[in-house]
């Protein structure tokens, strides 16, 4: 998540439109703080404190349920839903897609991390069931993931990305056009995409990429933004320069890893909807 150029900037549109962009970020964040939707996780058991932090301090309310016998209920109280596949067990996956049916059945959008895809055969599995099976709004992941679940592929070691093949943003449109989800893929510079409207976001620092849990803890923000505006690519896109913006501000002072993630929470915690004026996307 450490800006730097891209060669997509030749597609059209450049740094055009940054100041809509930037506005559009600042109202949805003001209306997410209003709203204080709940976001239901089924996340994996790495990070899901993180998750449940950072989506208390950007302004939503985390829930944290998966057993089967709760879900559609709680899911029925929620805003989004975010499905993270991190840490797989059988009947984690159940209790996946009982609460992804009963968000279809309300319009709860469903977000769905699919963490280490490509690296084993039941991970891959369980995801394209899962995009079988539910309605996503959004797919959110790495280019890894994202490589192997647009078929193009994508290689991945344990839960961390080895690089997809072809061009990140035309791999991104591929599988959006495809599943009809918006996809979102962090990397240097993150690609928010519904297969017409892209989004680039360059906001982020590298120290990001040096902690575990900032993707998971990216999805909590997507599925916390997500609760508040039917348009997902802006507001994934939010979601993503908020994070980053955060990201941006722990670096400014040199810290050690550990030191920068509390870093981190805190200035997720400290943002403000005037901060998202900092935003540096590119749209086309």
């Amino acid at each position: 998540m450490s800006p730097r150029p891209h060669a997509s900037d030749a597609a059209g549109g450049g740094l055009r439109g940054l100041k809509m962009e930037a506005s559009t970020f600042s109202e949805l964040f003001r209306r997410l703080r209003e709203m204080r939707p709940l976001v239901h996780h089924i996340t994996n058991y790495v990070t899901v404190n993180d998750c449940a932090n950072i989506t208390m301090f950007i302004g939503a309310a985390p829930v944290m349920a998966e057993a089967k016998e709760e879900v559609a209920d709680m899911v029925s109280m929620a805003g989004a839903l975010v499905l993270n596949i991190g840490t797989l067990r059988r009947e984690q996956v159940d209790s996946m897609l009982i609460a992804g049916h009963r968000a279809n059945e309300l319009g709860v959008p469903v977000i769905m991390d699919p963490v280490g895809a490509g690296a084993t055969r039941y991970r891959t599995e369980v995801a394209a069931k899962l995009m079988q099976e539910l309605e996503i709004a959004i797919i959110k992941g790495n280019a890894g993931e994202i490589g192997t679940l647009a078929g193009t592929g994508g290689t991945v070691r344990g839960v961390e990305s080895g690089g997809m093949s072809g061009d990140p943003v035309q791999v991104c449109r591929s599988l959006a056009a495809a599943s009809g989800s918006v996809v979102v893929m962090s990397g240097p510079a993150d690609i928010v995409t519904d297969g017409r409207r892209t989004v680039l976001v360059d906001n982020g620092h590298e120290m990001m990429g040096r902690i575990s849990g900032t993707g998971c803890m990216a999805s909590s923000l997507v599925g916390a933004f997500a609760a508040v505006s039917e348009d997902r690519v802006s507001t994934s896109a939010a979601a993503l320069v908020a994070f980053g913006i955060a990201g941006e501000r722990a670096a400014a002072v040199p810290r050690a890893p550990y030191a920068f993630k509390a870093a981190l929470l805190d200035e997720v915690a400290a943002l403000t909807p005037a901060d998202l004026a900092e935003a540096r996307t590119r749209s086309f």
